[in-house]
């Protein structure tokens, strides 16, 4: 009888202990799948789990609670840095982070981000900046790309009539109470490799005592775009990143600005 042989297989990813083992419910080609994952590994190589309370307001970017294994509290649209500082004060022993979208963030909730990064508020902001108002139909968002058609700009955005994108996660680099800012991207693996180290960096800046942390990162939403997943994924690496460039904004933690990474 032949001797068995080793299996010759090898683990090359399991699911974090920290990303529910359930269906997704979001889009085919949508980026928060992957955002998720990365945000839960990093919970879990970091110990974080117990301790972690999330903070998400309304839009796609709310059901992050659907699928992160930790305390959460929803907040009312755009007011994500305003619960997360009540948090904050009153569980300085937590790690508090916000989960939000770019219409959410970067428009009704642009008042909350601005003072909570004024404040130099130690909360960790993950930022999905998609261009558009996915949840609710597919409106232009601030964020929006010129020439970018949505339900509310069927023509394309024009800069004439509804301005040009706003370069919130720049602006607020600015503010002294702003330790660290970057953006990412979910484009391609190299890509995600890098938003993961971003990620890591804004944890650990909460975790030395540090002022706001931000990383935003470009995602997709395939179906607001009216693109496949496939050529969703294309129109970011090619043209997104046009008015979006990635890499650290600041890193004032290291008392250093890191100059922002091209292509």
């Amino acid at each position: 009888m032949q001797a068995l042989t080793s299996d010759p297989r090898r683990l090359i990813y399991r699911r974090p202990d920290l990303l529910a083992n359930v269906p997704t419910h979001y889009c085919p080609g949508c980026g928060h799948g992957i955002i998720h994952r990365l945000v839960a590994e990093l919970l879990d190589e970091m110990h974080l789990g117990p301790t972690t309370i999330g903070v998400a307001s309304v839009g796609c970017s709310v059901f992050a609670y659907d699928y992160l294994a930790v305390d959460f509290v929803e907040a009312p649209h755009g007011r994500a840095p305003a619960v997360a500082t009540g948090v904050r004060r009153v569980r300085p022993d937590a790690f508090v982070f916000t989960y939000q979208g770019d219409g959410d963030l970067a428009a009704i909730g642009t008042a909350e981000i601005v003072h909570a990064a004024a404040r130099g508020e130690r909360i960790s902001v993950i930022f999905v900046n998609n261009g558009i108002y996915g949840m609710t139909g597919g409106q232009m968002a601030p964020t929006t790309l010129l020439g970018q058609r949505t339900t509310s700009s069927p023509g394309g955005r024009e800069a004439s009539t509804a301005g040009w994108p706003i370069p919130i996660t720049e602006m607020l680099a600015l503010l002294p109470g702003v330790s660290y800012a970057a953006r990412g991207s979910i484009a391609d693996p190299q890509r995600i490799g890098r938003t993961k180290a971003m990620l890591r960096r804004a944890f650990e800046v909460q975790l030395t005592g540090d002022g706001l942390s931000i990383v935003e990162v470009l995602s997709t939403c395939p179906v607001g775009w009216g693109l496949t997943p496939i050529e969703s994924m294309e129109h970011l690496e090619r043209d997104v990143v046009g008015t979006y460039p990635l890499g650290v904004l600041v890193d004032r933690v290291k008392a250093t600005a890191t100059v922002p990474e091209t292509g």
